[in-house]
């Protein structure tokens, strides 16, 4: 699928993005893709204690899901923990090193923190994996607005 998806038309991407992201979150447990969801919900709602303490409990009971560090990570980020963050982030990619999304959220925490030519580095990285990714391409699009990647 990945493969596919880097030579996708923009319409073909979005139906394999859809596909590849949901066969990401499946852990192989009933009860552990409730608890992905339920945290993820309450990100989407703000109640970012809750959604750490579901995704918690995700990692703790299947510490060789990727997603599940993936989305604590998010949460993490959302709280100002940048360190668990990252750490989160280095645990989803070691596990699943083609996660553009993980790759995205580690160039945002890069740029975050002025290291501009690393952000690059990493949203360049998703582009690779997957070239329809719009937030990467308009990350790409405002660092290179402001100098960073060009060539002079």
């Amino acid at each position: 699928m990945m493969q596919a998806l880097r030579d996708a038309k923009p319409a073909e991407a979005t139906r394999l993005t859809r596909e590849i992201e949901r066969t990401w979150a499946q852990s192989g447990s009933t009860s552990l893709d409730m608890l992905l969801r339920r945290g993820r919900e309450a990100l989407e709602e703000e109640q970012v204690d809750i959604a750490i303490e579901h995704l918690t409990a995700v990692t703790d009971h299947a510490p060789d899901f990727a997603e599940g560090w993936h989305a604590r990570a998010t949460a993490f980020y959302m709280k100002g923990l940048y360190g668990p963050a990252l750490d989160d982030l280095q645990r989803a990619l070691i596990l699943n090193p083609d996660n553009y999304n993980a790759i995205f959220g580690l160039g945002v925490m890069l740029q975050e923190f002025g290291d501009f030519a690393r952000a690059e580095a990493a949203f360049r990285e998703v582009l690779d994996l997957h070239p329809n990714h719009e937030n990467a391409t308009k990350a790409l699009e405002q660092l290179q607005a402001k100098g960073i990647g060009r060539t002079l």
